[in-house]
């Protein structure tokens, strides 16, 4: 074995992500430091009215492992950023379906009244179409102008491949979603997936076409208003991301998610919420840092493959 391979490529994959500070051949693993807390977000409970294949977090009509937050538990981690002074500029509401959630407009507007711009990750359909959250997401609109996104879960441009992930009838229920939302005046992105063998050209191009079709204000080239995630297999083998990579990758740490972000989830039948280090790893107790904002103000080792694929290697990010 080479020990000094620098991504640890030739360690058998039940061998990685074993340490926390050293990877499978001995090298000191990566690790992020909270250097600008942009971004907090908080995962509004794990139940989803869909179940999509290969869902990060594993979400669908039964999972509660994550349990609803309630308005208190928002803003007592509200209040935490004033008091350990992050600088804070999003607050990120996820799921499950945020949705779902039957506090949620009471939970946006107690970031919204606070100054934060508010980052709402929803897949636009019968939860958010409901009348009485229609009227709050559009009382909200009004009260506080240009502060409320919601970005759309749309994996493909296409009915075929978007419904093979997320369910027969699925893409058109979202464009309904997406269609009033544009008539109500709301401002939307989209987020799709890169699992289909298509060139990031020919995918753009493809959303442009929607978008142009159904008069939606969204920027098929721009990153932060069409996001493409690349897959989230556990089961793929992925290099581990040792301290050497960041020179050999011409990345730097500060550009990592975790750098600039925590989550905040109540584990089902828990007392209280914990905040962890990573939007996509809530199961892991690797990455809960505990209960406090300053106690996620700690380093972050990449100790996972998503690290690695997701955030290093495929540089994207939940954040706005």
């Amino acid at each position: 074995m080479n020990k000094y391979s620098p991504l640890a490529r030739i360690a058998p994959e039940f061998d990685k992500f074993q340490d926390r500070y050293l990877t499978a051949d001995g090298q000191n693993r990566a690790r992020v430091s909270l250097t600008k807390a942009e971004t907090l977000w908080f995962n509004t409970g794990t139940l989803c009215n869909i179940e999509c294949v290969n869902c990060y977090i594993e979400s669908s009509p039964q999972n509660d492992r994550l349990a609803y937050l309630v308005l208190e538990d928002v803003s007592g981690y509200l209040s935490q950023i004033k008091s350990r002074n992050w600088p804070v500029r999003e607050i990120g509401f996820t799921g499950g379906e945020p949705f779902m959630n039957p506090a949620m407009i009471d939970l946006v507007e107690a970031a919204l009244s606070q100054s934060y711009q508010v980052l709402i990750l929803t897949n636009a359909m019968r939860p958010m179409m409901r009348s009485r959250v229609q009227e709050g997401l559009k009382r909200l609109n009004q009260t506080y102008p240009g502060q409320m996104c919601l970005r759309v879960s749309l994996d493909h441009y296409t009915a075929r491949l978007n419904d093979e992930i997320r369910g027969t009838g699925n893409f058109e229920i979202t464009l309904a979603g997406m269609r009033w939302l544009r008539d109500a005046g709301l401002t939307m992105t989209v987020a799709g997936r890169t699992i289909w063998g298509e060139t990031e050209a020919e995918t753009r191009a493809g959303f442009a076409a929607v978008y142009r079709q159904n008069s939606f204000d969204i920027d098929p080239e721009n990153p932060a208003q069409t996001v493409l995630f690349p897959e989230m297999d556990e089961r793929v083998d992925v290099p581990e991301i040792t301290t050497a990579c960041w020179d050999i990758l011409q990345k730097s740490p500060r550009d990592v998610m975790c750098a600039s972000s925590r989550m905040v989830v109540k584990r089902r039948g828990a007392d209280h919420p914990v905040v962890l280090a990573c939007t996509l790893l809530p199961y892991d107790s690797e990455f809960e840092m505990g209960k406090t904002l300053q106690d996620a103000e700690a380093d972050v080792y990449l100790k996972h493959r998503h690290c690695a694929k997701f955030c290093v290697l495929g540089g994207a990010s939940c954040s706005g």
